[in-house]
């Protein structure tokens, strides 16, 4: 056990050093926030991977294995199809905004739009997914130090807000690539192939387990179609997932690097369920499926490599804790509080936000403290990490999917529609939940239909969107116009 705790007592010292090794280069906003958009392939892709592959994909990939065997993959299937979605058909455009967050975006596309609205819907979101993440790696500090929760859950977000603090963006980035190698060394390498050989191989899960454990559908049709309808949209309209396209160099890393890292996510999700299948031959019978990663690591790893794993499960537990604590804080900044200041100035588009060298990055760094506090008390009262990262991506689906699809794709959308959509959805969405309980299929269903009702008739119903503000959205987007929103270099690095 000593040798485990120093290894997980390195790899922490570890991230707060390239945090503090980070911090020279986030001179600007534009670096303390989006990485300068100047991340190349093997950057870009390792962030991209790190964040997405947390400790919904981690603890409850593996832990849905654990109780319904190869068709708990599905959560993490859900989410690797989202990232290849949004990186083949909408991460070019989205790079191309040259924005800093979703809200802006609708209000460059929408002109007179609620960003404050927009802004408050997805920083509920982003605030909820670093919550999710907290939990999950609080529950592992918890174990590992035979400690409670709330100490774990302190100990724990103390080093990712350090070192979020310390270089944004940059910060993160590194952060992640050394999360990315540590993760897939351990999931792949180590406890992938311990946990079945000593369950037995595929032979000893097909002897001792229920052949239900092998069908990729005994999930349920109904619980696989609802983790497809709200775990796709959430990575298509994302701002952890956005802040991280925007920091890509071009639109080609943008495009083929997320497919690659989606590739990544879906050999993920089926080594997780591999290693859930193996704990549930040698550990039957345990209490929650938050648990199953560390009890299988305790039994089936000796001192040192154990040691290493849990460190990867940290690894992708805080990078997507940190990437969700600077997209909240970057919603805080730009959507509301900016959008609020130029809403008193009577502005209402967004500036231009590829910024110069004389950016201030203070008050970034004082939102990711204050709600790197506020992330860390409401973990300590919420349990369940699949529950949490359900009712965001719930609020999130309902309010935004269809206003953010709908003003890419049809030129009919407005900003009353928009609007509406965004109230009505997630007044459906949580009304249903007040009924039905969070883990019921039934409240995303009814948020996007009334979502998009909304959005139909406030937008037909409306004046079209002004001549001028179409033109501006046009320029922006149009790939022959790259050059001319401040691209970055094609060699520039990382």
């Amino acid at each position: 056990m000593t040798l485990n705790l120093i290894v997980i007592a390195l790899y922490m010292a570890g991230m707060i050093g390239i945090g503090f090794y980070a911090r020279a280069r986030a001179r600007t906003e534009s670096d303390f926030l989006v990485a300068g958009r100047r991340l190349g392939p093997v950057y870009y892709a390792g962030t991209l991977a790190a964040l997405v592959m947390g400790g919904g994909a981690t603890l409850g990939g593996i832990g849905l294995g654990y109780q319904f065997g190869l068709s708990g993959v599905w959560l993490v299937f859900s989410l690797a199809i989202g990232v290849f979605l949004v990186s083949v058909f909408l991460a070019p455009l989205i790079n191309r905004l040259k924005v800093y967050t979703v809200a802006q975006m609708l209000e460059m596309r929408y002109g007179s739009m609620g960003t404050v609205v927009s802004g408050a819907v997805m920083l509920g979101y982003t605030l909820f997914i670093s919550v999710t993440s907290t939990i999950a790696y609080g529950a592992i500090f918890s174990v590992l130090f035979d400690i409670g929760k709330v100490p774990a859950i302190l100990m724990g977000s103390s080093v990712v807000v350090l070192y979020s603090v310390l270089g944004g963006m940059w910060s993160i980035t590194l952060t992640d690539m050394a999360q990315f190698f540590i993760k897939t060394l351990s999931i792949f390498f180590i406890l992938l192939p311990a946990a079945l050989i000593k369950a037995g191989g595929f032979e000893g899960l097909a002897a001792q387990l229920p052949e239900s454990a092998f069908d990729w559908t005994a999930m349920g049709g109904g619980k696989i179609f609802t983790y497809l309808v709200l775990y796709v949209p959430t990575m298509i309209v994302g701002q952890d997932l956005w802040q991280r396209i925007f920091t890509a160099r071009s639109d080609k890393v943008a495009r083929w690097a997320g497919v690659s890292a989606s590739a990544y996510c879906f050999l993920y999700g089926i080594a997780g369920a591999l290693i859930g299948m193996s704990a549930a031959v040698l550990l039957p019978g345990l209490a929650t499926r938050d648990e199953v990663y560390t009890q299988v690591v305790n039994n089936v790893l000796p001192a040192g490599l154990a040691g290493l794993v849990v460190a990867g499960a940290l690894a992708a537990i805080m990078g997507t804790s940190s990437g969700a604590l600077i997209a909240t804080a970057t919603v805080a900044k730009q959507d509301i509080i900016n959008g609020w200041k130029r809403r008193r100035g009577g502005v209402i588009t967004p500036p231009v936000t590829d910024d110069g060298p004389h950016d201030e990055i203070r008050d970034s760094r004082v939102l990711i403290v204050i709600f790197g506090v506020i992330m860390a008390t409401v973990a300590c009262m919420v349990q369940d990490v699949i529950m949490g990262l359900t009712l965001a991506s719930d609020f999130l689906v309902g309010g935004l999917v269809v206003p953010v699809l709908g003003g890419m794709f049809w030129k009919r959308a407005t900003a009353r529609g928009a609007i509406a959509s965004i109230v009505v959805g997630i007044a459906a969405t949580m009304g249903t939940i007040a009924f039905t309980g969070i883990e019921a299929n039934t409240p995303i269903f009814v948020g996007l239909a009334g979502s998009l009702i909304a959005f139909l008739v406030g937008s037909l119903t409306d004046k079209p969107t002004p001549a001028a503000v179409r033109q501006q959205w046009e320029e922006r987007v149009r790939p022959a116009k790259r050059a001319a929103v401040g691209a970055a270099p094609e060699g520039a690095r990382p």
